[in-house]
């Protein structure tokens, strides 16, 4: 009976370890502190020009880590900020660049994706590490909104 209680708890010990490692693979490389810096720069760019945008940063996994729709955004920007992130998170590339690619036919289409200006990703080191996406003026302006947030935490081209 006690080898049956041993192994079954050594049993038990190597699923909580594989698990808490698994975890750590699937932890958030966007911190909230990185989220919000990205987030305040983005922010102060858009009001600084004027423009009623909805803002997100996201993981490398597409999860929203800080999200803030100025007054006087479109309601509909919360989709549009997420499809950009969908493209940009599973391309690697700018929304706008998935655009065109997908326009050429160089790339599949993303089932859910957007392919206007306006997502961007964030690089850290060579590694994707999350995507800042605005919405609610034109694409152009859009982009210039989340590359300010951006490139105060990283890069947006992996070299």
């Amino acid at each position: 009976m006690t080898r049956k209680l041993t192994k079954s708890l050594m049993i038990a010990l190597m699923f909580l370890f594989s698990a808490a490692a698994t975890a750590q693979d699937d932890a958030s490389k966007m911190t909230y502190a990185m989220a919000e810096t990205a987030m305040e720069a983005a922010e102060a760019y858009a009001r600084d020009k004027g423009w009623n945008v909805t803002i997100l940063v996201a993981d490398q996994h597409g999860t929203p880590v800080m999200l803030r729709r100025i007054d006087g955004a479109s309601a509909r920007t919360f989709d549009i900020v997420m499809s950009k992130a969908l493209v940009v998170l599973q391309t690697g590339l700018t929304s706008g660049q998935y655009g065109a690619m997908l326009a050429a036919g160089e790339i599949e289409e993303i089932e859910g994706g957007v392919t206007f200006q306006g997502g961007v990703p964030v690089y850290v080191g060579g590694e994707l590490v999350g995507a800042v996406t605005a919405s609610g003026v034109r694409g152009n302006q859009d982009e210039e909104v989340s590359i300010a947030g951006a490139t105060t935490i990283g890069s947006i081209t992996k070299d």
